[in-house]
């Protein structure tokens, strides 16, 4: 379900490819209900195109940037060959993210006997805008559903739209790796370097895993895994202020680096 009839002017959109001709190519846009785009031939690849066919065909699914829309004559312009490869499955992934979160929602709305409009007004609308997308808010709410109710989503729906995230959304965790340098010279410096590293290992994260690992002395890997690349940068560099703190306490020293340097 979507609240706005046509899409806006460079972004990028998913279209089923209906008819070819000569001049264009016309697509229905997968996203936007009884709303059909046109790609110029000017548009499906740079050059001349002798054969459209040759880069577009009826009943391929792609992803097009809109160029321009005219919402009085129901046009929207469309463009194929400026939008690249990685573009193309960002966007996809997106989509097909977004049709499961909209299945989710019909879901919730038969296990609470409710109207799937009436949620949308009520909260799913919202819960679009506060985290980009549908998907990204059961995602959210897979991850950590105290976070989304501190974000100011509650009511009688929000425990089994709790539970339809963590059953059915899988959290894309990424892991990602720096190392310490910790030393001290004290009778009792190996006492403190543990301490330290024991210290780079905790987090106030149940979804975050931060595990510090031997390369040799006085190197050590820190590894943490989490759900997403600014969430295990941000530990990782906690991780490595802990360790540091710790040991510089105990007047050794430490020091981060984020790659090892080729010897």
């Amino acid at each position: 379900m979507k609240r706005e009839e046509y899409p806006e002017p460079g972004s990028l959109v998913v279209c089923t490819i209906n008819e070819c001709k000569d001049f264009g190519a016309f697509g229905v846009l997968d996203e936007y209900p009884d709303k059909e785009g046109f790609i110029h031939v000017s548009e499906v690849a740079s050059g001349w195109v002798k054969h459209i066919r040759d880069h577009v065909s009826e009943g391929q699914k792609t992803v097009c940037k809109v160029l321009k829309v005219d919402e009085d004559r129901g046009h929207v312009d469309l463009s194929f060959k400026r939008v690249n490869e990685h573009q193309k499955r960002e966007k996809i992934a997106d989509w097909k993210n977004d049709q499961k979160a909209e299945k989710l929602m019909e879901i919730l709305a038969e296990e609470l006997d409710q109207d799937l409009e009436a949620l949308y007004e009520d909260f799913g609308f919202d819960l679009e805008e506060t985290y980009g997308s549908l998907y990204a808010a059961f995602e959210a709410a897979a991850i950590d559903p105290e976070v989304v109710k501190e974000d100011g989503f509650g009511g009688e729906w929000f425990e089994t739209f709790a539970d339809l995230a963590e059953e059915n959304i899988s959290i894309p965790f990424v892991t990602i790796t720096g190392y310490l340098e910790v030393e001290n010279p004290a009778s009792d410096g190996v006492k403190k370097v543990q301490e330290a590293l024991e210290a780079a290992g905790e987090t106030e994260y149940t979804d975050v895993d931060v595990e510090v690992q031997y390369v040799g002395a006085p190197r050590y890997r820190v590894r943490v895994t989490a759900p997403d690349y600014k969430i295990a940068e941000d530990e990782l560099e906690k991780a490595a202020d802990r360790a540091i703190a710790t040991i510089e306490a105990s007047e050794g020293t430490g020091s981060f680096l984020r790659e090892l340097e080729e010897e």
